[in-house]
């Protein structure tokens, strides 16, 4: 079985996570780790999926998902960028990484209430993943992806 933590990205793991790339068909989903390593926003943290003591993948919170997104209120942020290494696919790293989400992000963001995503309707892969780790169905979509119609998920925080 995979072993998987969690971590904010720091510098050290900065130049790993620059080799992690998505193979072309997925880009449209998620884009090349290399694209957000830098990006100054203080609104959105990059956290580290290590497998195996291994960087295998990324993705990042927005605590401002609310400004871009009229279906969030204010205390509801955003995962988005969720990826893992094309090498890596296959072996229940994105699943074992969203069974921990919960735990790990009612820890590092004890103000919010949720957090919500959109995943398309192409992707059914990631959507299994992210319901195996207790992201709930909305029943509505988001039709301003670029990438076509995206299913509204949301992972409550506060029981």
């Amino acid at each position: 079985m995979t072993s998987v933590t969690l971590t904010l990205l720091t510098p050290a793991l900065a130049d790993k996570l620059r080799q992690v790339t998505v193979a072309d068909d997925q880009v449209v989903f998620s884009g090349q780790p290399s694209e957000f390593i830098d990006l100054k926003d203080p609104a959105i943290d990059v956290h580290v999926i290590l497998s195996d003591g291994a960087v295998a993948g990324m993705f990042r919170i927005d605590s401002g998902f609310h400004n871009h997104h009229q279906f969030a209120a204010r205390t509801i942020y955003g995962l988005r960028t969720f990826l893992v290494d094309q090498q890596k696919q296959g072996r229940g790293i994105a699943k074992a990484c969203c069974q921990q989400l919960y735990t790990y992000l009612s820890t590092a963001y004890p103000d919010a209430e949720a957090i919500m995503l959109t995943v398309n309707l192409r992707n059914p892969g990631a959507y299994r993943a992210y319901v195996s780790g207790g992201f709930i169905d909305t029943g509505a979509q988001y039709m301003d992806g670029g990438a076509g119609p995206q299913n509204i998920l949301k992972l409550p925080l506060k029981k």
